[in-house]
């Protein structure tokens, strides 16, 4: 069942012509129409459904520097120092605020995990640190159970996901964008090697830039995307996230945080989103076999994190279309909102192992679950980059899991390298060139 999302109302006009088209309207999307449009620059959003109504509405929600792959950390102080200022910025509440997070450790060798990050992230200056004893009861208290330790970043925050991408959307509209929902992008036009516009279902746009920010849809959005003789082969996986929120839960931690099997945060509503840690569903698709070799790595490091299904999602994938006409319908237009089933045995664990070890806990009411779409690359690191093969044609996807806290600024780096203004950070990470076999 999908989360319940701030509606945002479609503009009505489709433009002929515009400067930039973004393909998605998450929260990567949105924060990437906001930049432009404050820019000056003429954009278009498309989105084929609702905005905000996929993986960037079904997230955690956490906004934080900590535990960041060492790529991520200068795009995720730049993150949270607009997430700090998001509210003034859209004239709306997207729900940040800023309470701090908590990894919590039961043993050596988490310690040693969270010790090894901080001395890894030492250069950036972050204000993460290690708490033993009974520092750690004062910052998380009513635990049934002792923490070694745990590591703690004050300035680290949190934000609705069912109101962040919505509010930055019409913020964006306020700037000068153009929002149109329920309109999918059937693929793109070129003319003389490089974009000259998008064929929608609704009818084309001439333009010179296109950012692809489809989240879970990219990787099916670039195969059909022709360049020489073949599309754009984009390594990317899905992987399905469980969720559920609380009804308002009083005597509950103020603090968001994670232990071993079990994440929480603190809702405006007064209740709780909570997840359970390392056990996303990795179904076995086609793509699973195409993409084996570059993602074999990943699993082997990362084995135990995720669990591997096959099933229905094997079935469904050979159905779905990889190729089409630009004058028919599309798979994007047959699904308007990804809404996977969560999957109960993985939300049971956390609600199981949250209560016992936070009694205030005990008597939570489970008021709704979903699944998530989470977009993942063989490094787990996201996609922003230009597609050097198919000048004007942009990624901003893959983030794996880390889009909604890195959103702002993801969609100011893209759309600096758009502008061809002095990038926020080193884009160099996230170049898609890195995948080039």
């Amino acid at each position: 069942m999908s989360p319940p999302v701030d509606r945002v109302i479609s503009d009505t006009e489709l433009p002929a012509r515009t400067g930039i088209v973004i393909i998605g309207g998450g929260i990567v999307g949105t924060c990437a129409a906001l930049s432009l449009a404050e820019k000056g620059h003429a954009v278009v959003l498309c989105e084929k459904g609702e905005i905000g109504a996929e993986q960037s509405s079904r997230n955690w929600g956490w906004c934080r520097t900590m535990g960041r792959d060492a790529d991520e950390i200068p795009l995720a102080i730049e993150s949270l120092r607009q997430w700090r200022g998001m509210n003034q910025r859209t004239g709306r509440d997207t729900g940040y605020r800023q309470p701090g997070i908590a990894y919590l450790c039961e043993t050596q060798q988490d310690v040693a995990k969270q010790e090894a990050w901080l001395e890894e992230a030492r250069p950036y200056q972050l204000d993460a640190r290690m708490l033993r004893g009974a520092e750690v009861d004062a910052l998380i208290p009513g635990a049934s159970r002792h923490f070694i330790a745990a590591m703690h970043t004050p300035t680290d925050g949190r934000a609705e996901p069912s109101q962040a991408a919505p509010a930055i959307a019409e913020a964006a509209r306020a700037a000068g964008a153009v929002i149109l929902t329920n309109c999918a992008v059937r693929g793109v036009e070129t003319k003389a090697g490089r974009i000259a516009g998008v064929v929608t279902e609704k009818g084309s746009i001439a333009c010179d830039a296109v950012v692809l920010a489809g989240g879970a849809w990219s990787r099916l959005f670039c195969g059909n995307v022709s360049v020489g003789n073949a599309g754009i082969d984009l390594p990317q996986l899905r992987v399905l996230a469980s969720v559920f929120r609380t009804a308002p839960l009083s005597g509950g931690p103020e603090i968001s945080a994670s232990g071993g099997v079990f994440s929480f945060r603190k809702r405006l509503d007064g209740g709780y989103t909570v997840a359970r840690r390392n056990a996303n569903i990795a179904d076995i698709t086609p793509d699973s076999f195409r993409l084996l070799r570059q993602y074999l790595p990943t699993m082997r490091e990362n084995y135990g994190e995720f669990r591997m299904r096959f099933g229905r999602a094997f079935f469904d994938a050979l159905r779905t279309k990889r190729s089409w006409a630009l004058d028919e319908a599309t798979p994007f237009e047959a699904t308007r909102v990804l809404d996977p089933a969560p999957k109960q045995s993985v939300l049971t664990e956390a609600r199981t192992a949250l209560s016992r070890t936070f009694p205030a806990f005990a008597q939570m009411q489970v008021a709704q679950s979903w699944g998530g779409m989470i977009d993942v690359t063989p490094d787990a690191v996201p996609v922003i980059s230009e597609v050097a093969a198919l000048p004007g044609f942009f990624l901003a996807t893959g983030f794996s899991g880390h889009g909604f806290g890195i959103g702002p600024g993801a969609g100011k780096l893209i759309a600096d390298l758009v502008t061809g203004d002095p990038p926020l950070v080193d884009p160099a990470p996230f170049r898609f060139a890195r995948f080039a076999h």
